[in-house]
């Protein structure tokens, strides 16, 4: 992965690695491996959460930021651009000042560096005021603890205010979004949001990229079943004709480029407008390949067709 991209005062690989199953169905030794691997092959962009994954039954979060941590403590810290978030861990939910001020605190300490590059609020907190979790993102930058800031799941409306705020203020400002979006998933992004990316000069990085791994294509129409702990997010979208016609998109493009569905899939999408990176997760190395060939896959007007028609 030679070339880069830009998000804010970062420069990053044009595939992210996700940071979600670290600690999760990845247990360390095999982290390390993807990470490894990843970084091996030129990605330096590593995107994790401080409540990844207090979803899995025993976990408290900050299990993924741990075990990154302790993967990046025999490394070179400014070889690697990490990626957080606030605003979910279940000890440390919202976003009130206090609250963000902590997180970050707890996230260095687990990740075991003096610095996080890039700085999201996960999910916004509506019962605080912009200017108060802008004034607090703003803090952590001038204290040098964070380099950029970021926001994911927010309303436009919120998003609007929020980079209003920071204008008028003269406040660090959000450089980029991390939306849901996907071929199967289009209008969680496309709209208002993508609008506000392209006003705002946002780099767009986004999550569920391959929806849970149904673009992968190991789910089909009665073919066997996915032991996965996401193949019910996933395998939902055989139930629709849009899931079945994007699936005979990718099909007919990746035979084409000797490509697996995953690889044009994330493809596809780091072709949409305001999109710089796309997220993706592996949890064992022989997932990565079809991550790392992302970049170097160029698929060319009439194929960008095809696939943008069937996921309308």
């Amino acid at each position: 992965m030679h070339s880069t991209r830009t998000v804010g005062s970062l420069r990053v690989s044009p595939l992210c690695l996700g940071g979600n199953v670290f600690g999760w169905t990845a247990d360390e030794s095999t982290s390390f491996a993807v990470l490894d691997a990843y970084t091996a092959a030129g990605g330096n962009f590593i995107d994790t959460a401080d409540s990844y994954s207090a979803w899995a039954p025993g976990h408290a979060g900050g299990e993924s930021e741990a075990v990154i941590g302790r993967w990046l403590a025999r490394r070179d810290r400014d070889s690697v651009v990490i990626a957080t978030k606030v605003g979910a861990h279940p000890e440390l939910t919202g976003l009130a000042a206090p609250t963000i001020k902590r997180a970050a605190e707890e996230s260095l300490r687990r990740l075991g560096t003096d610095h996080i590059d890039l700085y999201y609020t996960h999910f916004d907190d509506e019962t605080v005021e912009v200017s108060e979790i802008m004034t607090a993102l703003d803090d952590l930058v001038t204290e040098g603890k964070v380099r950029e800031i970021a926001v994911s799941n927010i309303t436009p409306e919120r998003l609007r205010a929020s980079i209003e705020f920071s204008v008028a203020e003269g406040t660090a400002r959000y450089v980029a979004i991390q939306p849901h979006y996907s071929m199967v998933s289009r209008d969680t992004y496309e709209g208002e949001r993508a609008a506000l990316a392209e006003e705002f000069n946002l780099a767009a990085l986004p999550y569920w990229g391959l929806a849970a791994g149904f673009l992968t294509g190991k789910y089909r129409p009665g073919g066997a079943e996915v032991n996965s702990p996401r193949a019910g997010s996933a395998a939902a979208h055989l139930a629709t004709e849009r899931g079945l016609r994007v699936l005979a998109a990718l099909d007919e493009v990746a035979a084409a480029h000797s490509a697996a569905p995953a690889t044009v899939a994330l493809a596809w999408l780091a072709s949409r407008p305001t999109v710089a990176a796309p997220i993706a997760s592996a949890s064992t190395p022989a997932q990565l390949p079809a991550l790392l060939a992302v970049p170097d896959l160029t698929l060319n007007d009439a194929e960008l067709a095809t696939l943008t028609e069937a996921t309308a």
